[in-house]
């Protein structure tokens, strides 16, 4: 037993491990992480703990902070870098596999509780997300640290995790706010309907009064800063994040992105992506034991195994919500994966078919291998990004003092804005005119797309000549006459701060 622990251990660590090279090496890519790193790197940069602003003026409502101070803090303590950026992440996927751990040797034995944490660690979103600079791992680590610790509770356990449950909350609440309680509510009540008889009496166990009352004084002040620093906020975040995008798949009001018109019943499909490739092995072996006539045992496994059936409510329960949803993305299902591994860990554990045991290791190894391919093909360039990393440092190492900022006409890349430290700059056309002849700057660095014809670069202006080009821009230089340094007004189009 100890040696296969030990073996155990070692896949483990090295799947953790291997999620490193992707943190470290891969860019940031348009338009999800360069966004929110670049708000972290606000934060860092002003010491503003209370409001995430998306631009200097502009507060960014969308989410609340937890995230956000979770990625500030590893900039203060590790500098700005794609790693220091994604460890916050890579952390609380983590403590997810500690989590899954712990409820599966609860519920059945070791060897359930290795598998389940395999096979969560290799499914494609879960090894994709704990990279990555997004907000859903620490919404997934509320909602799993919760909803363990409310089976764990039920099945006998108390001290700390009496308080853990609400814990749970406080992360969901300050990750993504009243959407970790309704993915929280979906399995605890729908168990409880199943399980009523037998529960009411657990349900004492829970300090309901004092661990309410600790989840408002960590959230609530948070909740009522941010409203009297930017008012707005709550109507935003409450209403039109939570009510009108749910409602409204075209929702029109997003401040900071466009909606995610997806077709109703979509998340289902996601979850396929999400769980790859364990869920489609799990189903495609459940299809065949029900069409062999076992339809009978998997639903009385399933009813008499109390165990089994809060999995089964925890793992269905963001699919349920969003299944009638048109506003949808594939990352949605990170809360259900927790308890989905656990379901298919055991399958995968138990399961005596001949044709598993030797597929295993390979699943296992399946997904690590090809996203660890994918970042060492895009590092050494062969495979197209959608990032300015590279022509911003070009930018950054061409520049000399009576040059311009980095200027984007028109469009301004996420990506562009984080890796020049907010410098960059997005212009007009007319803008860009009216610097040509304000005779402030000797060089002006402007980015095209890169499908500009030659002679649309001349119209631009005649002295301009590209000096690089990445997958979606090229960069130009033209030349301006240094003859003064008076600042450039509102009057020639720039769209961010002044010049």
């Amino acid at each position: 037993m100890s040696k296969r622990f030990n073996v155990w251990l070692l896949i483990l660590a090295a799947i953790m491990v291997s999620r490193f090279i992707g943190m470290a090496l891969f860019p940031f890519a348009d338009t999800t992480e360069p966004r929110y790193a670049e708000i972290a790197r606000l934060m860092a940069e002003t010491g503003d703990w209370i409001t995430p602003w998306f631009e200097p003026g502009v507060p960014f409502w969308g989410k609340p902070p937890l995230s956000f101070w979770a990625q500030a803090a590893a900039i203060k303590v590790f500098g700005v870098s794609e790693f220091s950026l994604r460890f916050p992440s890579w952390l609380a996927t983590l403590a997810m596999v500690w989590l899954i751990w712990r409820l599966a040797r609860q519920l059945w034995s070791v060897q359930v509780a290795q598998w389940s944490c395999l096979v969560f660690a290799t499914m494609a979103l879960t090894y994709i997300s704990a990279g990555a600079v997004m907000t859903d791992a620490f919404l997934a680590l509320g909602t799993t640290l919760t909803l363990v610790s409310f089976c764990l509770v039920m099945a006998g356990e108390g001290g700390l995790w009496r308080w853990l449950f609400f814990l749970g909350m406080v992360i969901g609440l300050l990750s993504k706010g009243p959407l970790a309680m309704v993915l929280i509510g979906i399995p605890i009540v729908l168990w409880l309907l199943f399980s009523w008889r037998e529960a009411s009496n657990d349900l004492r166990r829970l300090p309901w009064i004092r661990g309410t009352l600790m989840t408002a004084l960590l959230v609530c002040p948070w909740y009522i800063l941010a409203e009297l620093k930017t008012p707005g906020f709550l109507d935003y975040f409450i209403v039109g994040e939570h009510i009108r995008r749910f409602l409204d798949p075209g929702w029109a009001g997003d401040l900071y992105g466009s909606a995610h018109n997806q077709p109703k019943g979509m998340i289902w499909v996601f979850w396929l992506w999400a769980s790859f490739p364990w869920g489609i092995l799990a189903l495609l072996s459940l299809a065949l034991t029900w069409f062999r006539g076992k339809r009978s045992g998997i639903v009385s496994k399933t009813i008499s195994n109390p165990g089994v059936t809060f999995l089964l409510v925890s793992a269905l329960a963001p699919m349920l919500f969003f299944t009638l949803a048109g506003n949808t993305l594939w990352t949605y299902i990170l809360p259900s994966l927790p308890f989905t591994a656990i379901l298919i860990g055991r399958w995968v554990s138990e399961c005596k078919s001949f044709w598993l045991p030797p597929m295993r290791g390979g699943l296992v190894a399946l997904v690590p291998v090809l996203l660890t391919v994918f970042v060492g093909l895009a590092a050494v360039g062969w495979t197209p990004l959608k990032t300015e990393k590279e022509l911003v440092s070009y930018y950054q190492l061409v520049r000399e003092a009576d040059d311009s900022p980095l200027i984007y006409l028109d469009d301004l890349p996420f990506s562009a804005r984080f890796y020049s430290n907010g410098s960059a700059r997005e212009v007009t056309k007319n803008g860009l005119s009216n610097l040509q002849t304000s005779n402030v700057f000797q060089h002006l660095y402007v980015a095209v797309p890169r499908t500009w014809s030659s002679d649309k670069v001349a119209d631009l202006s005649p002295s301009a000549r590209k000096v690089m080009e990445d997958n979606r821009y090229q960069l130009l230089v033209i030349e301006g006459l240094l003859r003064d340094q008076q600042p450039v007004s509102d009057a020639n189009g720039v769209r961010s701060n002044d010049i």
